[in-house]
């Protein structure tokens, strides 16, 4: 392409998708955003309009566009997607046969207990490393040929597809039809570790066929055109998010604090399961070996915040909680468990509701407030803990990007819990510059010491609190937790 210099990340996330041109030494120079909206039609359900996200892509990648000077600047395109979130469309028509079910939603909740019953979570979880929770995408495909009528007609006519959002994505948008990528592919729980491929036991065992899936290709490499622009990386958002850090070496830890907070370490080449964490593929560079990461997630975090402010309106926005939980000294023994979508790792409750506990006449907004970001500190130092036990060391610092990394009053008490520093990147929203190196070495442009240079660190929490109070703390958490967990 002449004059083409520039890689194009598409970073579709939950809330929004976003399209951001960066030049080879990943500095962003132009981008635009489509918010997407999540609609809650019953408790636990949570869906999303398949065309709307489409739509998104088609619109802010038109804007940067325009933006750059048109297509000739764009070298390559790397796309990253929400994961877990299902979609189900007709193969002739391409039109979506339901919403998209979003990675939060819990209506598989009866599928996995079913599976889960007859003593299948030991064989998913070894094949698979991960446990059997609605989280992941095979139940949810489960529930919409059970109970979704058109999702059914389409399998007996053989017209139809399922997959993530990346083959949704790339079904229409893309020259070679739809794929997925061993990153998003590891989190469906149909995706062998050890094979790389479709597991035709786990297949038959939820009752998905093979031939409504999307192919399988390396996270990077040439993958054909996407939006009319040179595709040269695939991965899930979170493990974009990895490589944005320059997670590249094992033992790497990082923290996104967005929709939910996802903590993932490097693994190397582990594929065994680990106790209170899921097992996933991190990439797959061109034809080496896939790397493995631990992965762990607190579902609800910044969705916790907005529910504050959208449904409780107990706070103006996400941003004043930083200056409500600093105004008060404590918590008033007000504690809040952020389970609006069931408990993750390491506890895996997925019935588990949000609780709020301790509350008195005396109890302030601002104590509440103070909890609910201290309910999110204390579920992300329950994942790390379970990263260190699995791994046998403790990682010199946490790096942390996302929405509520911003958040200095929730930084300073990560800290605190952990015992070591918290590392807030220079990219706030690693994720995008994450896809966008690993398109730049998909495309033969760069290599993974350019995308450190790029996100250096920006601000460093470190712990003030003792070790004794920390100890403490950790295991009053942990007595709530256990309590809690079962009220719902």
């Amino acid at each position: 392409m002449s004059g083409a210099h520039l890689i194009l990340a598409i970073d579709q996330g939950t809330t929004s998708t976003r399209a951001i041109a960066f030049d080879l030494a990943l500095r962003p120079v132009a981008s635009a955003t489509r918010p997407l909206e999540s609609v809650h039609p019953r408790a636990g359900w949570v869906e999303q309009d398949p065309d709307t996200i489409l739509a998104s892509i088609e619109d802010s990648v038109a804007e940067v566009l325009v933006a750059v000077g048109g297509p000739d600047r764009i070298s390559c395109v790397g796309l990253d997607n929400q994961g877990e979130t299902v979609v189900a469309w007709d193969a002739e028509t391409g039109r979506a046969l339901a919403p998209a079910i979003v990675w939060q939603c819990r209506r598989s909740l009866a599928i996995v207990e079913r599976l889960a019953a007859a003593g299948h979570g030991a064989a998913i979880r070894s094949l698979t490393g991960l446990p059997l929770d609605p989280y992941f995408s095979a139940g949810k495909m489960t529930w919409l040929l059970e109970n979704h009528p058109p999702v059914a007609a389409a399998a007996l006519d053989g017209t139809l597809r399922l997959g993530t959002v990346d083959a949704w994505l790339t079904a229409h948008l893309g020259e070679r039809g739809p794929m997925t990528d061993p990153s998003t592919a590891s989190r469906t729980q149909l995706f062998g570790l050890r094979s790389l491929a479709w597991e035709p036991d786990l297949l038959s065992l939820f009752g998905v066929d093979p031939s409504w899936l999307p192919d399988i290709r390396s996270t990077t490499g040439d993958l054909g055109s996407f939006a009319g622009l040179r595709l040269t990386a695939l991965a899930c958002d979170q493990q974009a998010a990895l490589a944005g850090h320059g997670a590249f070496h094992v033992g790497a830890v990082k923290a996104t604090y967005g929709t939910g907070v996802f903590v993932l370490a490097n693994a190397g080449a582990r594929r065994d399961p680990a106790p209170g964490l899921e097992v996933s593929i991190a990439w797959r560079i061109g034809d080496e070996p896939a790397a493995s990461l631990l992965q762990g997630g607190v579902l609800t975090a910044g969705a916790l915040l907005d529910w504050l402010t959208d449904e409780l309106t107990i706070v103006a926005s996400a941003a004043e909680t930083e200056t409500l939980a600093a105004a008060v000294t404590d918590s008033g023994d007000v504690r809040f468990l952020p389970a609006l979508s069931g408990l993750g790792a390491p506890w895996y409750r997925p019935a588990a509701r949000a609780v709020i506990g301790g509350l008195t006449l005396s109890t302030r907004r601002e104590h509440v407030v103070r909890a609910a970001l201290d309910g999110i500190a204390q579920r992300t130092c329950d994942i790390v803990e379970a990263v260190v036990d699995a791994t046998g060391h403790a990682p010199p610092s946490l790096r942390v990007d996302g929405g509520l990394s911003a958040n200095r009053w929730l930084m300073q008490r990560q800290a605190d819990l952990l015992g070591f520093p918290v590392e807030v990147m220079f990219a706030g929203e690693s994720t995008a510059l994450g896809i966008a190196g690993l398109a730049g070495i998909g495309a033969g442009l760069l290599d993974v010491s350019t995308i450190a240079a790029a996100n250096p660190v920006a601000a460093r929490f470190e712990p003030t609190l003792s070790a004794g109070d920390r100890s403490r703390e950790r295991a009053d958490w942990r007595r709530f937790v256990e309590v809690s967990a079962g009220l719902g």
